[in-house]
C-alpha cells in the first residue's frame, strides 16, 4: 500500500460533541510497557520508542488519543509520554481521558472513586498532560447501579471548563440513558469487536441513532482483553485476510469502520510498523459479501 493511502483520515470524520476526529484514532493503554497492559511485571518500553510512535500517529493523520493516569507501567506514564512526545498539542488533536477508577503507586486497582473525587481524578490529568482544560472526560463505570451522582459531578466540572465534553466507558445501555438527563454524552466506549460481544449490536446502533460516537476498546484483543490477540483466527476472516493481502488485524478494524458510521476505533500500539498497519486497515474496502461472511461469523459467536 502506497504511503500516500496511508491516513487517518481515509475513512472520514466524526463529531465528539464540539470536536470533529479521524475515525481511526490512538489507544495509550499499550504504550508505557511491553506485553499484558497492567501486568506488574511488565517490561516498561523504551521511552524514546513510545515518543516516536505519538508523533508518527499524528504525522498519519490521528487526531483522537485515548489515555487515562491510571494507563502506567512501573517507570512510564502514558500521560507523560503523551506531553513529551505532543506538547504543545495540534489545535486539532483531541485528547480523551477516563476516570472513575485508579490505582495506587504499586498498580493495583482502587475502588470507584466517589463523585467528590472526580475533580481530582480531572485535575491530575490536566497536571500530567499539561492542559488548562480535557476535550473529554468518560466516566468508566463497570457493573450496574446508578451513576447520576457521578455524572452530575462530571457535569459540574463542564460547567466550570474544566472538561468541554463528557463521555461514557463500559456501560449498560440504562445507564446511557440516566446520563443523558443529566448532560449530553457524545461517546460510549465498549468492549467490542468482530466476533466478540456481538450482542452489544444494538446498542451500538442505537447510540448511532443518538448522534453518539461508539468507541469500541478491545476491538483487536477481543476475548483475550489486556492481553492482546490471540492467534486462533476464524477461516472466515483468515480467508478475506488473504484475499487483500493484510493481516486479520486490519481486517477486524475494518470491519468494524465499514459496519457503521459513527463507530471510531483506537487501536493501540508502541511498535511503529504495527501503528502503520493499523492505520492502513482504514484504506481497505471489503466487499458486501466479505462483510456478509464476517457478519455472519459475528453473530454465531459467544
Amino acid at each position: 500500500m502506497t504511503a500516500s493511502l496511508i491516513h487517518a483520515a481515509s475513512t472520514g470524520t466524526w463529531r465528539l460533541g464540539d470536536r470533529t476526529v479521524n475515525r481511526i484514532g490512538f489507544g495509550a493503554m499499550r504504550l508505557p510497557q511491553h506485553g499484558q497492559a497492567f501486568a506488574p511485571d511488565a517490561l516498561p518500553r523504551d521511552r524514546d520508542q513510545a515518543v516516536a510512535v505519538l508523533r508518527r500517529a499524528v504525522e498519519l493523520g490521528v487526531n483522537h488519543v485515548d489515555t487515562a493516569a491510571f494507563y502506567f507501567s512501573r517507570t512510564r506514564s502514558a500521560n507523560e509520554l503523551i506531553n513529551r512526545a505532543l506538547h504543545p498539542y495540534p489545535e486539532d488533536l483531541v485528547i480523551a481521558t477516563k476516570v472513575g477508577p485508579a490505582r495506587d503507586a504499586s498498580g493495583a486497582w482502587l475502588p470507584m472513586a466517589e463523585p467528590g473525587r472526580l475533580r481530582g481524578q480531572v485535575e491530575e490529568n490536566l497536571r500530567q498532560l499539561g492542559l488548562d482544560h480535557l476535550d473529554l472526560v468518560n466516566l468508566r463505570v463497570g457493573g450496574r447501579g446508578s451513576i447520576a451522582e457521578h455524572f452530575g459531578a462530571l457535569a459540574e466540572l463542564r460547567e466550570a471548563g474544566l472538561v468541554r465534553n463528557l463521555g461514557l466507558s463500559n456501560i449498560r445501555p440504562e445507564q446511557l440513558d440516566e446520563a443523558e438527563a443529566v448532560a449530553p454524552v457524545v461517546c460510549v466506549q465498549n468492549s467490542y469487536g468482530l466476533g466478540y460481544r456481538s450482542r452489544q449490536d444494538d446498542f451500538v446502533s442505537a447510540c448511532g441513532e443518538r448522534g453518539i460516537a461508539f468507541v469500541p476498546f478491545f476491538a483487536i484483543a477481543g476475548a483475550g482483553r489486556e492481553s492482546g490477540a490471540g492467534g486462533n483466527d476464524p477461516e472466515e476472516l483468515t480467508s478475506v485476510a488473504k484475499a487483500h493481502g493484510a493481516g486479520t488485524v486490519q481486517i477486524r478494524l475494518a470491519w468494524a469502520l465499514q459496519r457503521w458510521p459513527h463507530l471510531l476505533v483506537i487501536p493501540g500500539t508502541g511498535d511503529p510498523d504495527h501503528l502503520v498497519d493499523n492505520i492502513a486497515a482504514g484504506s481497505i474496502r471489503l466487499s458486501p459479501e466479505e462483510l456478509h461472511r464476517l457478519d455472519t461469523m459475528h453473530r454465531a459467536a459467544t
